[in-house]
């Protein structure tokens, strides 16, 4: 064994973010909540830069993650969980946007958020063309529909990042972290 399989067994593959339906999905909720916020919310509110940093920090804390797994585990585990957070945070945002303006939040079985489902939108501008043409057909405030929109989005990415931590945990317990594999690389070096 030579010293790269070495460093490929202390250093494993990370930072594939980018590839992540999580990191994806979060970036666009960024995208979106920052036109959200443009548009809808008083540029002198608190609310608006509390609502953008909070989608910032759900897709910065993603990346940052995937970054450090190489060599911490548990710092990988902590930030995808402060991205879980900080979605949460704004999806309470989003939540009080429709409540305190007497705007309906759309329930379960609400036709618009299959269709919306449906479309797999890649791009904000996808999704503005889409808020519009809705609003127009069902003859409501774009500002309500896009709130749902985001809603549904940041429900869908927290589901996803459950399921993104309990694995983290899981490979966690399962493999350990840097410090395990250093031992196994140090005891198999002395070993050869």
């Amino acid at each position: 064994m030579d010293l790269m399989d070495d460093m490929d067994k202390l250093i494993p593959k990370h930072g594939g973010y980018r590839k992540l339906k999580t990191f994806q999905l979060a970036r666009l909720i960024f995208d979106i909540t920052t036109r959200f916020c443009e548009r809808f919310i008083d540029y002198r509110s608190r609310t608006k830069d509390q609502m953008v940093q909070a989608a910032r920090s759900g897709v910065q804390n993603i990346a940052e993650g995937s970054q450090a797994s190489a060599t911490s585990k548990k710092t990988e585990l902590k930030l995808t969980n402060v991205a879980r957070a900080s979605l949460e945070e704004l999806l309470l945002d989003y939540e009080d946007f429709l409540r305190q303006r007497n705007l309906t939040e759309w329930d379960k079985n609400d036709r618009r958020r299959s269709d919306f489902v449906g479309h797999r939108f890649e791009s904000a501008d996808e999704v503005a063309r889409w808020v519009k043409q809705v609003s127009k057909r069902d003859n409501e405030l774009p500002q309500g529909i896009a709130a749902n929109v985001a809603i549904l989005l940041i429900e869908v990415t927290c589901k996803l990042l459950d399921r993104q931590i309990a694995s983290q945990a899981e490979s966690f317990k399962r493999d350990g972290g840097f410090t395990e594999r250093l031992y196994r690389v140090r005891k198999a070096s002395r070993n050869r």
